[in-house]
């Protein structure tokens, strides 16, 4: 169903939740082996005297792993995320076609910036109550296939094991830093895909008539947007996650406290490289799974 150009698609949440899934989908397949490589470089030990790192960086971590584990040492963990993004991608951009439909007083009121990163920071705080225990469980069986030692079965015997040693608590570890990285994080996301929408679509033409190549390139660059907010927290987070029970009383503080002695303020940006060329393809991938899924949608079921 073509609109006008002067009149806007109505916004449906629901649409939005069932294309966000298959753009999540579309997104961990594309991204999944940088995934792994951006975990394992933020959680290498650091050498003893006279050792060197295990990884000297992205190349290096990418070049051992294949040899070592081969292509499928790249999608370890692949299930968790597709069973966690899935859903995840779908509330994240549900919570942004709400966050939208709740600032318009009519269907066709256009919105601001300042409003678009407003419905995204709303979409952040959706996503971390399905994003925390799934990222915590991701961090965990990343790392043990690096370090080789086996604490845990899979992603369901890892969820009992941490349940059964600390209760909620321990599956929820570092809720308060997902939410300081997803919040902001998500407004600049939805906020710089929509501006590069608008700054790529013609004069007088709809947004739907975008071209694949445009929108993967505004999809791309929105997660290398997204990213650049979010490297910082995403680095204290996979520290905090991993850590041994009781390493950190005081939570991120600690942590920031320890990084920033030990390492320097750069630390912040570990495994930016892995996090940048992971960033372009998946989200690339997975706004235009949107997009798709949206026409498909729209076509399927006009008025819903």
């Amino acid at each position: 169903m073509a609109f006008p150009p002067g009149h806007q698609t109505p916004i449906s949440p629901l649409k939005n939740f069932f294309a966000g899934g298959f753009g999540g989908v579309c997104l961990v397949f594309a991204g999944h082996p940088l995934d792994t490589i951006k975990v394992r470089l933020q959680t290498q030990p650091k050498p003893k005297p006279g050792e060197s790192l295990i990884y000297a960086g992205t190349i290096d971590c990418f070049k051992k792993t294949l040899a070592k584990e081969g292509v499928k040492g790249l999608y370890k963990g692949m299930a968790a995320p597709i069973i966690g993004v899935t859903p995840m991608f779908a509330v994240c951009f549900f919570g942004f076609g709400l966050g939208k439909k709740l600032q318009q007083k009519t269907p066709d009121d256009i919105l601001t910036y300042p409003q678009l990163f407003a419905a995204g920071m709303l979409s952040g705080v959706f996503t971390t109550a399905i994003m925390a225990p799934g990222e915590r469980i991701k961090c965990l069986l990343q790392i043990q296939a690096s370090t080789g030692e086996v604490k845990y079965a899979g992603p369901m015997d890892c969820v009992k094991q941490l349940y059964r040693d600390s209760g909620i608590r321990g599956i929820y570890k570092g809720t308060a830093l997902t939410l300081m990285r997803d919040v902001p994080a998500s407004g600049m996301y939805f906020m710089s895909y929509e501006w590069l929408k608008n700054l790529l679509t013609p004069a007088g033409r709809s947004h739907n008539e975008l071209s694949i190549p445009s929108v993967l390139f505004a999809g791309g660059m929105a997660g290398i947007f997204n990213w650049a907010v979010a490297i910082p927290p995403d680095v204290l987070k996979s520290r905090f996650q991993t850590a041994p029970e009781g390493k950190y009383p005081n939570g991120f503080r600690d942590v920031l406290r320890e990084l920033i002695r030990e390492e320097g303020v750069g630390s912040l940006y570990k495994g930016f490289t892995a996090v940048m060329l992971r960033a372009f393809p998946a989200n690339a991938a997975c706004f235009l799974g949107f997009e798709l899924a949206m026409k498909f949608l729209n076509w399927l079921a006009p008025n819903l």
